[in-house]
């Protein structure tokens, strides 16, 4: 997954989530009752639905204008079916397509956009170009080292919708020397808590890592952890914990997978924890941390710790009380740069040693100012009214910068405004 690089300076404080304590918030903050949303499951360039990792995927045409695109079936026999066919934008005079989902305005939504080059054009390597997110530029897609390894590159963002359709869009950019593509897409609908505490009216989450501790074999996912969120198995050097006793994931804000709380790493009692994570180096920029853990070796009285976390030597959380019931601490605004070290110290008087399940990093996006709602107004009823459209006619007119419509131009100021067409 490719990362963008953004330098944010803010205070974060990192917040607890417990158990109990969590019952007590929800039943504090009832959600108004809301229309019906659903999750959509992208087959990009196929004409016909698929089964795939359990879930139905849906041929694209329904959710994007095929005019100045085309599609491409990959002649392997050893791929998923979703990663069989797709879509792609041949020529560079069509600078954006955008995928159109329909949305309740201000809901929250995992999307996951997936690419297989598949040598579908003949190149060398694979494409690299630009993937938007509700018209803000999500990240650079390069996929040529997973390609190489024979595996498929996914990106993954947590976002508002900011009206009643939300867009995912591909686009050229500078470095783009043959056509952008795409092989499936997922839109989950979360629940109003997840990630709370998160500006979504300001950022966006991408995901950076998302580990399960001690782990062995698959990678957890669909159906475990019904959002669809992928949890990689972590390994180091620590001694591991299985858990005894069972969490209800449905009390913590993130609604994590039961099985990420099966196992842990430990150390020995009175020792501190270290854990290198994440396990590569990021850029420097403000992160969603949120650690996830349940104190269950055995169902005693001790069957609970209390402990200091710090990151990078900077105090995250004192004296976090983590029993069989379980505990999630986030903070919203983190600062990380390169390598990260998660320390765990206990108490002096815990008769066992400190341990973690789980963990998920995201890094902060700033989101781009969207054109004027007047503005767009005027612009669709120019849409409906003409035929012949330029191709690249969609998304929103101004931004991102640099991906304004054709014919368009653009103030970026306080508010963005059309000043010519």
């Amino acid at each position: 997954m490719s990362i963008s690089v953004f330098l944010l300076w803010l205070v974060s404080v990192p917040l607890l989530v417990q158990g109990n304590a969590i019952i007590r918030s929800v039943a504090g903050r009832h959600a108004q009752p809301k229309p019906q949303v659903k999750d959509y499951f992208v087959n990009c360039g196929s004409n016909e639905d698929v089964d795939s990792w359990e879930l139905k995927y849906l041929a694209d045409d329904a959710f994007i204008s095929p005019q100045g695109t085309k599609t491409a079936t990959i002649n392997q026999t050893d791929v998923l079916p979703i990663l069989s066919t797709l879509r792609y934008i041949p020529d560079k005079t069509t600078k954006k397509k955008c995928y159109k989902f329909q949305a309740l305005k201000g809901g929250k939504y995992l999307v996951k956009s997936i690419f297989y080059y598949g040598n579908f054009d003949g190149g060398t390597n694979p494409p690299v170009f630009d993937l938007i997110i509700e018209g803000t530029k999500w990240s650079t897609v390069n996929t040529t080292q997973d390609y190489l390894n024979g595996l498929a590159s996914f990106y993954e963002i947590i976002v508002t919708a900011r009206d009643e359709k939300l867009s995912v869009c591909l686009a050229w950019n500078d470095h783009t020397v043959s056509s952008p593509f795409i092989s499936a897409l997922q839109v989950h609908s979360l629940n109003d808590l997840m990630y709370d505490g998160t500006n979504f009216d300001k950022y966006a989450l991408m995901t950076v890592a998302r580990h399960s501790f001690a782990a062995h074999g698959e990678t957890i996912g669909f159906p475990d952890d019904k959002f669809g969120r992928y949890w990689y198995p972590f390994i180091d050097n620590n001694p591991v914990a299985s858990s005894h006793s069972n969490v209800t994931p449905s009390v913590f804000f993130n609604n994590p997978p039961a099985k990420i709380f099966e196992t842990a790493i430990t150390t020995n009692r009175g020792k501190s924890l270290q854990v290198m994570w994440p396990p590569y180096s990021v850029p420097a920029s403000r992160y969603y941390i949120a650690l996830y853990l349940q104190d269950s070796r055995a169902p005693s009285p001790y069957s609970w710790g209390v402990f200091d976390i710090q990151i990078n030597g900077e105090t995250f959380y004192r004296q976090l009380n983590v029993t069989t019931s379980g505990a999630m601490v986030f903070s919203t605004f983190w600062p990380l740069n390169g390598t990260t070290t998660i320390t765990l110290t206990p108490r002096s008087d815990i008769p066992v040693g400190p341990l973690i399940n789980a963990a998920e990093a995201f890094q902060l996006l700033a989101l781009e100012e969207r054109t004027a709602a007047r503005d767009v107004i005027v612009m669709d009823d120019i849409v409906r009214s003409i035929q012949h459209l330029p191709l690249d006619w969609e998304g929103d007119p101004c931004v991102p910068r640099g991906n304004a419509w054709t014919g368009v131009t653009c103030r970026h100021r306080l508010t963005t405004h059309i000043v010519s067409l």
